[in-house]
């Protein structure tokens, strides 16, 4: 059987364009570091903290409930983390698969990293692990043809109903 192939042509401008190379640079504030520092709120996006690791809204999500799982220490690599923050990073990653399957009741879960710029990731210099919800049937042509995301509620909304479960 044949593989079908369709092109995502849009992702490029985000793991090779401006922003990302920015993102990439090691000069400068790291957002993912000022967040660890913010107290868990709706206006802060962070759902909760745990001693070495933080949950957070992610800004530019592909879907409702995308949340964001991060060591608050400033590094790029797993094999960078602490035995203690390791193992601290992947409990909370999985509460935050148990708070998202109670507040949405999704089909299922995409739960990944990518490590590195060449990975695609947005932000290469601060580890972070998204946890994704996700239904049977919920790509459509909007993303891939209309270059737009449609999203059913507001960062606000997704904060209320994940922080509720946490």
């Amino acid at each position: 059987m044949p593989l079908d192939r369709f092109s995502a042509a849009w992702r490029e401008h985000y793991v090779s364009g401006q922003d990302a190379a920015q993102n990439a640079a090691q000069s400068g504030e790291c957002v993912f570091c000022r967040l660890g520092t913010e107290e868990a709120s709706e206006a802060s996006g962070v759902l909760v903290h745990a001693e070495l690791t933080y949950v957070v809204l992610n800004a530019f999500p592909y879907g409702s409930g995308h949340l964001l799982v991060l060591p608050r220490r400033h590094v790029a690599n797993l094999q960078d983390l602490t035995d203690d923050e390791y193992e601290e990073f992947f409990w909370v990653l999985r509460r935050t698969v148990v708070a998202l399957e109670a507040a949405y009741g999704p089909d299922g879960l995409n739960v990944g990293m990518n490590l590195g710029q060449a990975a695609g990731a947005g932000i290469p210099k601060h580890l972070h692990g998204h946890v994704l919800p996700r239904w049977n049937g919920d790509t459509n042509f909007m993303t891939s043809i209309g270059e737009t995301r449609v999203l059913p509620e507001s960062l606000e909304s997704t904060w209320q109903k994940v922080h509720a479960k946490m």
